[in-house]
């Protein structure tokens, strides 16, 4: 009795606990980057505030890292979690604010936490693992 419950559990377990595994607007693609903070393209990284885009195939329309304070850091995906990726989903970012382009909705994110900036009943951004060793931030999912 006690090994079946133990293999059900690990089999029902994700390994996060956000909501996105139910999020039918986007698929879950593979993402593993390397970012060498000695490179210049990556100096951002280097400094608490500091912010980096990167552009598909990372991501389904890029990905978003941010320094929150030199030993975390946040990763999200740049689509608009909301509707299905399309030629205006792949969001902005002015300071902290994702924010949608398209002209059917106002979706606006907080980058540091991935949540909606005012409906927190709606999916929150995607995120991927965000890890520093020494001089590189593994991004991965």
């Amino acid at each position: 009795m006690g090994i079946t419950i133990c293999i059900t559990l690990l089999v029902c377990c994700k390994s996060d606990d956000d909501n996105n595994g139910d999020n039918p607007f986007l698929i879950d693609p593979l993402v593993n980057i390397n970012l060498n903070l000695n490179l210049p393209e990556y100096n951002a990284l280097n400094f608490p505030g500091g912010t980096v885009l990167l552009s598909p195939p990372q991501g389904i329309k890029g990905v978003v890292i941010y320094n929150i304070n030199n030993s975390e850091y946040s990763a999200f995906e740049l689509s608009d979690p909301n509707h299905t990726p399309n030629s205006c989903s792949r969001m902005t970012i002015e300071g902290i604010v994702a924010t949608c382009p398209c002209t059917t909705d106002e979706n606006s994110y907080d980058i540091v936490t991935g949540l909606h900036r005012t409906d927190q009943n709606v999916f929150p951004m995607l995120r991927y693992r965000a890890v520093r060793n020494g001089n590189n931030i593994q991004v991965s999912n």
